[in-house]
């Protein structure tokens, strides 16, 4: 379940013999036993009172007994963790420059059903009270739920989905209403206490939101046909008449969202930025209900603002909370103050403001051993993922190698000035790909292939992933990352329309007019390209279809581009008609399309199942991924679809001036092997969720990262079929020019075959120009 339904599932079962069927889908997992039990109504807290009030349990008279939530027994999900904070000295432990681990939960711990579990262990038996130091201020305008347990149990109604209100700064809570507390029967011993979050009153709303979008989509989609995605504004479309019950179908969803709307308010007490989106859309929605002949005119609005209510459900669909610790205490005892004293503060801030000036905010530091060799580190990516980085070599590879890492975060365009300065790292992680070979040619990065165990550490990746780094018979990077293209469609919308999903190119043609027929598109990327961008990458469909058809990007040695050779010419036509006589769009935002389903059909690198899976709840369930479309080819009388692509992705490369390249080295196996890859994976999902999705360029790490197992089949299969693109000296004007000749075709009709053949002329001069000046020829 994802949460909508609070209440665990009842299931009716027959008398006699009945059969219960797991079928794995995601993860491994281990089961001890299965227990069926009656459906059982919880107690409310009145009868639970009763009860300890008629066996005379008594109240606890003893100290107040502190429990850090830092310190859980465990946890549902790698997500929650020990985190830090600083905004209060009363948060408990605290310092004014360093780091200490001192809550637990916040941002992290939002997701429904992710559970944290504490032990804790009381003296005597007797009726104890509990309070929280905790901190709501992320989702704003709700009350965000946990159902509450204790000892594996929710002891009574009132502790399922019990509700935290929204408030910017800490505050101590106490369990219980606004006139007493909870009393809570522990006897003497080890207990546990589990918070579980739960998307309370929220998760029907959320299914009434979904419903509605999947609606105004429909009716969307219905309105495209006859006005297209840019209809004219002066036109009478007759809309009212050609869509059937199209005001009432309006009325309906204007309905369902205002209710939603009152109930969010009811639940939160207050408006805030999620009932103002869908103020936003209730305005709307009235306005075409008064004058639906005007709907065509405002329909780009209508679709922006069907997103937003995709958005509003990823709001409500979160539900974090921050707790800094947990006490039991008597019901009238003094509990400690949750807000620290002005001059409190103030004594704090100057501290920290004092330890700023001292802080190396560029390192993310090294593990201190007893060894003495250390290695630079540079990468350039978030804090977030640098922050998990120092854990795993804190954890794994200074422990096993006795080298310290000095890592650094510093931006991608520092590592070229370093270099040439003589100041740069030993190692550079998350390089582009063409970066390893334009160091190589200056002579700037080191052969790894010359390493004895190269071979071995080779066999974790893909022939595909070394092809851009490497360079006159040697090899100057690792492959970390690699992503390619898969073809993305919406389910319901081809099962309403009886599409077949294309296995080849001729059936993509052959599916275009009757996705035109309803004005909806098909989505092949070309890159942007941004003021004069000294390296435009191929175009990967254009790259896909020409390696389908035993095409190779460079001839003769590499000293000529390959795209006037064999079928090239005809590849480059074929792929220029898709936008001149198919009009495929030049340029789109094929997120916001697919979600709308203008675009129900499109190719992209296969990321963008994690911008989907987070930025698109809305269509969750009704989109898939399959291969590109291929080539049909015979081999030994068998026909068989071509379905070659290419990929994308960065390396890790050590710099030839270090003078600790064993090190270094043993720094790249270490970081490249399964186990480091597949933990670093699963820890920036964990924080980030599914939009952080690794793309490890490491075969085995690939398998063991939670894709389903139908994901992970296709993605597999595809990967078979990758090529990669390969970088020699002047390769930065191929995709530059292959750019350049599909533009000049769309925008002034020039004749695909001679436009391509000019500008490989162009390609093949820089290329011949570069060979001489870096004395290959």
């Amino acid at each position: 379940s994802v949460g909508y339904i609070t209440e665990p599932f009842a299931f009716y079962f027959e008398a006699g013999t009945n059969e219960i069927t797991f079928e794995s889908v995601r993860e491994p997992m281990v089961i001890g036993r299965l227990k069926i039990t009656s459906v059982k109504a919880l107690p409310t807290y009145e009868t639970v009172s009763n009860q300890n009030e008629s066996n005379n349990y008594q109240i606890v008279d003893e100290p107040i007994k502190l429990i850090e939530a830092e310190e859980p027994v465990y946890t549902t999900s790698p997500t929650l963790y020990p985190l830090n904070d600083r905004t209060s000295v009363k948060t408990s432990p605290s310092h004014a420059s360093l780091i200490r681990l001192n809550t637990i939960g916040g941002n992290n711990w939002r997701v429904a059903n992710d559970a944290i579990t504490w032990s804790f262990e009381v003296e005597t038996s007797g009726l104890y009270a509990m309070s929280l130091r905790l901190k709501q201020k992320l989702a704003t305008g709700m009350n965000v739920g946990r159902n509450i347990y204790i000892d594996g149990e929710i002891p009574f109604e009132e502790l399922r989905n019990y509700e935290f209100v929204q408030s910017n700064d800490w505050r101590m809570q106490t369990l219980g209403t606004k006139d007493e507390a909870y009393l809570f029967y522990l006897e003497a011993g080890t207990h546990t206490m589990t918070m579980e979050v739960s998307l309370a009153q929220y998760g029907i709303l959320i299914d009434e939101i979904q419903n509605s979008i999947s609606n105004l989509n429909k009716l969307y989609r219905e309105i495209l046909v006859y006005t297209g995605p840019e209809p004219d504004q002066f036109r009478d479309y007759q809309l009212v008449s050609r869509i059937p019950n199209l005001v009432g179908r309006l009325q309906d969803e204007h309905e369902t969202l205002k209710n939603v709307r009152k109930a969010l308010i009811q639940i939160s007490g207050s408006k805030s930025e999620k009932t103002g989106i869908l103020d936003t859309m209730l305005l709307q929605l009235a306005d075409f209900v008064k004058k639906p002949s005007e709907i065509h005119k405002k329909l780009t609005a209508y679709n922006s603002n069907i997103s937003s209510l995709g958005t509003l459900i990823t709001l409500l669909d979160a539900q974090p909370l921050e707790v800094d610790y947990f006490i039991l205490h008597q019901p009238d005892a003094e509990l400690p103050r949750a807000k620290a004293s002005m001059a409190e503060s103030l004594v704090y801030g100057i501290k920290s403001f004092i330890s700023s000036f001292t802080t190396n905010y560029a390192a993310v530091g090294k593990t201190t051993t007893e060894s003495s060799e250390t290695i630079e580190v540079w990468l350039s990516i978030g804090k977030d993922q640098a922050n998990i980085l120092r854990k795993l070599i804190d954890e794994s590879f200074t422990p096993n190698t006795g080298v310290q890492v000095d890592l650094k975060l510093v931006s991608s365009a520092v590592l070229l000035p370093a270099t040439l300065s003589g100041q740069g790292p030993d190692v550079a992680m998350g390089v582009d790909h063409s970066v390893p070979v334009n160091y190589a040619m200056r002579n700037a990065a080191y052969d790894l292939s010359s390493f004895p165990d190269f071979n071995e550490v080779s066999q974790n990746f893909m022939a595909s992933g070394f092809t851009p780094f490497e360079y006159n018979g040697g090899t100057f990077a690792l492959p970390e990352q690699q992503i390619f293209l898969m073809m993305f469609y919406r389910t319901d919308i081809f099962e309403e329309y009886g599409y077949e999903v294309p296995e080849t190119w001729d059936d993509v043609i052959k599916l275009v007019p009757d996705l035109q027929k309803h004005n909806l598109e098909f989505y092949l990327p070309i890159p942007a390209t941004v003021g004069n961008q000294a390296n435009l990458p191929a175009n990967p469909v254009f790259s896909s279809m020409f390696y389908q058809n035993d095409g190779e990007f460079y001839v003769n040695g590499n000293q000529a581009s390959g795209f006037n050779e064999g079928l090239g010419p005809q590849v480059f036509e074929t792929w220029t008609q898709f936008y001149t006589d198919y009009s495929f769009p030049v340029e789109a935002n094929f997120i916001n399309r697919f979600r709308s389903g203008q675009m129900p059909i499109g190719i992209t690198y296969y990321n963008t199942y994690n911008t989907l899976s987070v930025f698109a709840p809305e269509i969750k369930g009704k989109w898939d991924f399959v291969s590109i479309p291929g080539t049909v080819a015979y081999e030994m009388g068998n026909r068989v679809i071509r379905r070659e692509t290419v990929s994308s992705g960065t390396g890790i490369m050590i710099l030839d001036q270090s003078d600790k390249k064993d090190a270094a080295w043993d720094y790249l196996k270490w970081w490249t092997e399964t186990d480091t890859q597949v933990r670093f994976g699963r820890e920036m999902e964990g924080i980030l969720g599914s939009a952080a999705r690794y793309p490890t360029a490491n075969i085995h790490a690939m398998s063991q990262l939670p894709w389903t197992v139908a994901e992970y089949q296709k993605l597999n299969e595809s990967w078979q079929w990758v090529r990669g693109i390969p970088e020699i000296p002047g390769s930065y004007m191929t995709g530059r020019h292959l750019d350049n000749a599909l533009r000049l075709v769309i925008n002034d009709d020039a004749n695909p075959r001679e436009a391509i053949y000019d500008y490989v002329q162009i390609i093949n001069e820089e290329i011949q120009k570069k060979r001489n000046e870096f004395g290959l020829d």
